[in-house]
C-alpha cells in the first residue's frame, strides 16, 4: 500500500506541472460605433430651427446695407459685413481674394412710347446690365415686334434697319421647372444685342423674363461680341407693358423714345470673402458657395442674400454642435456674379494654381424657399454614393436627387474635375422677384430659409464623414 501512496503524489505532481500556464486573452479592440445618421440629422435640424441666425442676418444684409452691386460702396460694405458675421461664428480663418469687376453705372434712364399721332406715354424700364447707353440723348425709332426666331429669319435684309426691336418672348408656362423655363428663354438668340444689332436695328427692348403678371421690369446681363461694329442699347419692360405694346402694334405704328445714361468705366477690384474650418484629418476641401453681390436697384434678398446667410449658418452650426470635421469646410462668397463672373473665375484659378484637393462643392442661388433636393453634377459613380442617403433626407422633405446641373458660381470648378451639387428648392415664386426691385427681405419666409440651411448642413456633414 505504501507504494501506491508514493506513486500517486508523484503522478499527480507530474500531471499538474505538465500543464501550460494559462494565456491571457488579448485585449479586445473597441468596437467601431456605427454612426446613427438619423440622430445626427436631427441634431443639426434642431440646432438650426431653434437657434439659427440666418433670417436675422438676412435682414441686416438687405435692410442694413441695401443694394451691393459690383464696384460700388454697397458691395464693400457687404464684404465688411460678411467678414464680421463669419468672425461672430467663431471662425478664425477668414481672408479676401481680390477679383476684377467691371465698373458699370446705370445713370438716369427713361422710355416713352407713342401710338400713331398720340401723346408720349412713360413706360417702366430697366437697362440691361453692362448695356451701352444713348449718351444721355433721345434715341427715337419705330418699334418692330418679334416673337420667335422664325419671324426674325423671315424678315428681309433692311427691314429692321434703324428700327427698335421689341422681343416679346415669354417664359414657357408649360415647363413646370421654372429654372428650366427661364434658361430656355434666356438662351434664345433673340435676346442677344449682338444678333439684333447685325440686322441694322438701333436698340433692343425685351419682355421681362418672369413668372409674375405685373408691370415690374426685370434686369438681365447683356453681352456684346468682340466683332460688333455697333453696340446697341438693351433694356427690359414689365409683362403688362409688353402685352399692351403688343396690342398697340397690331393696330398701328408705335414709336419709342429712349434715353439711357448707362456707361462702362473700366475695371475695379472687389473681394471674394473666404472662410474655413480646417479639417482634423486632412486638408482636402469641401466648398459651399453663394454670390455676395446684387443688382444696383434692389436688396437682392432671394438672389442671393439667402444663399449667403445659409452658407454662414452651416459654419455656425458645425461650430455650435462641436462637430469635428475630417476635411476642411470652406465658404466662398463670390464677387461680381451678376455682371461678369470674375469672382468665380478668380477662385477656380486660385484652386488650380495652389493644386488644392477639393472633394465636393455645393452652391445655392435659387432663393430661400423650401428645399426639395440636390442637383448632382458629377460622375455616375459619385452620384451612386449619394443616392443611399435619401432615407436620411426624406423626413425633411428633401427627395429630389435626379437633376444634374450646378449654379454658375461653382461651375468653373467642374473643369478641375470637382464633383458639384446645388441645393434644389421650390422655385415657383423665385422668378416673380428675380432681378427686380421686388426682390426684398419681406418676400423671404424664415422657416423655409432655415430648412434650406438645414439640408445644406446635413449634406456637408455626410460628405465630410463618408468621402
Amino acid at each position: 500500500m505504501k507504494k501506491i501512496f508514493i506513486i500517486l503524489p508523484l503522478f499527480l505532481s507530474g500531471f499538474l506541472f505538465s500543464q501550460k500556464k494559462p494565456q491571457k486573452s488579448p485585449a479586445r479592440k473597441p468596437a467601431m460605433v456605427k454612426m446613427n445618421y438619423h440622430e445626427e440629422f436631427k441634431k443639426i435640424s434642431d440646432e438650426i430651427m431653434t437657434h439659427g441666425t440666418a433670417y436675422d442676418n438676412l435682414g441686416e444684409l438687405t435692410k442694413g446695407i441695401g443694394p451691393r452691386f459690383s464696384a460700388t460702396v454697397g458691395y464693400m460694405k457687404a464684404a465688411d459685413w460678411a467678414e464680421r458675421k463669419l468672425k461672430e461664428t467663431g471662425i478664425e480663418m477668414i481672408w479676401r481674394q481680390e477679383a476684377k469687376a467691371p465698373v458699370w453705372i446705370r445713370g438716369k434712364e427713361s422710355l416713352f412710347i407713342k401710338a400713331g399721332s398720340g401723346d408720349w406715354k412713360n413706360i417702366r424700364m430697366l437697362s440691361f446690365g453692362n448695356s451701352e447707353g444713348t449718351g444721355g440723348k433721345d434715341l427715337t425709332g419705330e418699334i418692330v415686334m418679334i416673337s420667335n426666331t422664325s419671324e426674325l429669319n423671315a424678315l428681309s435684309i433692311g427691314q429692321l434697319k434703324d428700327k427698335i426691336v421689341f422681343v416679346n418672348l415669354p417664359m414657357d408656362p408649360t415647363i413646370i421647372n421654372t429654372s428650366d423655363s427661364y434658361l430656355a428663354t434666356a438662351k434664345s438668340k433673340l435676346i442677344s444685342a449682338s444678333v439684333i444689332s447685325k440686322t441694322g436695328a438701333k436698340a433692343l427692348i425685351i419682355r421681362s423674363l418672369t413668372t409674375a403678371y405685373d408691370d415690374t421690369p426685370h434686369a438681365k446681363m447683356i453681352y456684346y461680341e468682340a466683332d460688333d461694329k455697333v453696340k446697341i442699347p438693351a433694356l427690359s419692360i414689365g409683362v403688362r407693358s409688353a402685352d399692351e405694346l403688343e396690342k398697340l402694334l397690331k393696330k398701328q405704328k408705335v414709336t419709342a423714345k429712349l434715353n439711357m445714361n448707362a456707361e462702362s468705366k473700366g475695371y475695379a477690384t472687389n473681394p471674394n470673402i473666404i472662410a474655413e474650418i480646417p479639417g482634423k484629418k486632412d486638408s482636402k476641401v469641401i466648398v459651399l458657395g453663394a454670390q455676395l453681390d446684387s443688382w444696383d436697384f434692389g436688396e437682392g434678398a432671394t438672389d442671393d442674400g439667402t444663399g449667403v446667410v445659409q452658407c454662414i449658418e452651416v459654419l455656425r452650426t458645425l461650430k455650435a454642435l462641436g462637430i469635428q470635421n475630417n476635411h476642411t469646410i470652406r465658404v466662398v462668397l463670390y464677387a461680381n456674379s451678376e455682371n461678369g463672373g470674375q469672382g468665380r473665375d478668380m477662385y477656380a484659378a486660385y484652386v488650380k494654381k495652389k493644386d488644392e484637393k477639393h472633394i465636393f462643392a455645393l452652391g445655392t442661388d435659387a432663393g430661400g424657399y423650401s428645399p426639395r433636393g440636390f442637383s448632382l453634377d458629377m460622375s455616375p459613380q459619385r452620384r451612386r454614393l449619394i443616392f443611399p442617403w435619401k432615407e436620411y433626407f426624406l423626413p425633411y422633405g428633401v427627395y429630389d436627387f435626379d437633376q444634374t446641373y450646378a449654379i454658375q458660381d461653382i461651375s468653373p470648378l467642374k473643369k478641375l474635375d470637382i464633383p458639384l451639387a446645388e441645393l434644389v428648392v421650390d422655385t415657383q415664386r423665385y422668378f416673380d422677384y428675380h432681378h427686380s426691385v421686388e426682390d426684398t427681405f419681406d418676400k423671404v419666409n424664415k422657416r423655409e430659409l432655415l430648412l434650406g440651411a438645414t439640408a445644406m448642413a446635413q449634406m456637408i456633414f455626410m460628405i465630410d464623414k463618408n468621402w
